[in-house]
């Protein structure tokens, strides 16, 4: 069973930066697109970021483009999130997503697992 596992979350003030990490386990993890999405009090999910297989390809919201950058190491099963230049506006759930092949646009039209979840909180 895939387990997606997310940490790094936490407080911080506008403008500052954070990491988050997602831990995967369960299947070959260099085999799948993998994403991180995020969902804001009141609202809906919806997708920050994406990256290929092979990390050739990486696709992200207009809302974080400049801000935020998606990474992976296949050899430690992790993708990560590095934010910077963090707004209030970015508080929410950020969850990690696993897609049904390495392609990242399969991500966007359906994961295939999901995180937990990993609260980010950015005051003013």
């Amino acid at each position: 069973q895939v387990q997606l596992v997310e940490s790094g979350g936490g407080l911080v003030q506008a403008g500052g930066s954070l990491r988050l990490s997602c831990a995967a386990s369960g299947r070959t993890f260099s085999t799948y697109a993998m994403g991180w999405f995020r969902q804001a009090p009141g609202k809906e999910r919806e997708f920050v970021a994406a990256i290929n297989w092979s990390s050739i390809n990486t696709l992200y919201a207009d809302s974080v483009k400049g801000r935020f950058t998606i990474s992976r190491d296949n050899a430690k099963d992790t993708v990560y999130l590095q934010m910077n230049s963090l707004k209030p506006e970015d508080t929410g759930v950020y969850y990690c997503a696993q897609g049904r092949t390495g392609d990242l646009h399969t991500l966007l039209v359906a994961p295939r697992y999901w995180g937990q979840g990993t609260l980010v909180t950015v005051s003013e």
